[in-house]
């Protein structure tokens, strides 16, 4: 069935990388992530005029990069900010770019749907001990000297899987989101909702305080699944800077996978097929949302996402054989 065969609309949930409008080979001015927001987004256009309803998630990792060595600069001039505060902060600005950017884009198509951004919570385990051990990779490469630097003062910095040194920090799993209901209503209704920005705000429940932060940093691929899992998604896409999931990928024996079932994909992540820090937590993200809600996941690259919708370009996952 197509998507203009459902007599209603179908939600699509779709996440798209923080280097997508902040590309990791460039150091971006905030005139240049406006000029990448509104490149990248064509294609989340192209399904908001198709007739989805849409919840797109979009990743930090240059911009929260970023603000830390802001921080850091200027830490002798005013008090730095917890990382908690700058996933809000640049949340705040990559949603307000993408937000006027879709509705600029659908005004010339002469749509009048509403565009809106939501700071988003997501609830996480205080005990969850990938808090405190930093994996997840931020901001751009970083000079050996800057790296040794870091290492000395404390901060945690690895290699990525290229080689490069970058920083890492804590990244637990979400497990509910805060403002689900105020983002379901929005989506219903027709509005493109911007929501769990940088991977939302990671916070947990004290027994005194209530809510209270968490200086981590969720990954969006996995929020996205929570997220599109809580509002009976239709469809998880995954927008990256690959075409698709490959098997040997950058080796000469190299193969593109078309179509896998969610236990055809565990299979192979838990392998070791996949890069952690680049396809691997996108399929994982893919399995679980599929195996949950028994919906379809689609990885691609940015450009190709309406015909990967179509069946026409990236890695489809579903819960069997379709």
């Amino acid at each position: 069935m197509t998507h203009t065969e459902h007599l209603e609309p179908a939600t699509a949930v779709i996440a798209l990388g923080g280097n997508a409008l902040a590309p990791a080979s460039a150091r971006s001015s905030i005139h240049d992530q406006f000029r990448h927001t509104r490149a990248a987004l064509g294609p989340i256009v192209d399904l908001a005029l198709d007739g989805w309803n849409l919840c797109v998630v979009h990743g930090n990792g240059p911009q929260v990069g970023d603000e830390l060595v802001r921080n850091e600069l200027a830490r002798h001039e005013v008090s730095p900010n917890p990382l908690g505060v700058l996933v809000a902060a640049t949340a705040g600005w990559i949603g307000y770019m993408i937000q006027q950017s879709m509705e600029n884009a659908l005004r010339r198509h002469g749509n009048e749907r509403d565009v809106a951004t939501i700071i988003t919570q997501v609830h996480v385990s205080p005990d969850d001990p990938a808090i405190m051990e930093p994996t997840k990779f931020i901001g751009h490469a970083i000079p050996d000297e800057r790296a040794q630097a870091l290492i000395a003062e404390g901060h945690a910095v690895k290699r990525d899987a290229r080689g490069r040194w970058r920083r890492v920090v804590g990244s637990p799993r979400p497990l509910a989101i805060h403002e689900l209901e105020s983002i379901r209503r929005l989506v219903d209704a027709g509005t493109v909702v911007v929501a769990g920005g940088g991977g939302g705000i990671p916070v947990y429940r004290d027994a005194i305080l209530g809510w209270e932060g968490v200086d981590a940093v969720v990954d969006k691929d996995l929020v996205a699944a929570v997220l599109a899992r809580d509002l009976g998604a239709k469809l998880l896409l995954i927008l990256t800077d690959v075409d698709a999931v490959y098997l040997d990928y950058g080796q000469p024996s190299q193969r593109r996978l078309e179509r896998l079932t969610a236990d055809e994909a565990a299979r192979l992540e838990q392998a070791g097929t996949f890069g952690e820090g680049s396809m691997g937590p996108k399929v994982r993200a893919a399995i679980d949302f599929v195996r949950r809600t028994g919906g379809r996941a689609i990885i691609t690259e940015l450009s190709r996402g309406r015909d990967a919708v179509r069946g026409e370009a990236g890695t489809t996952i579903t819960a069997e054989n379709q």
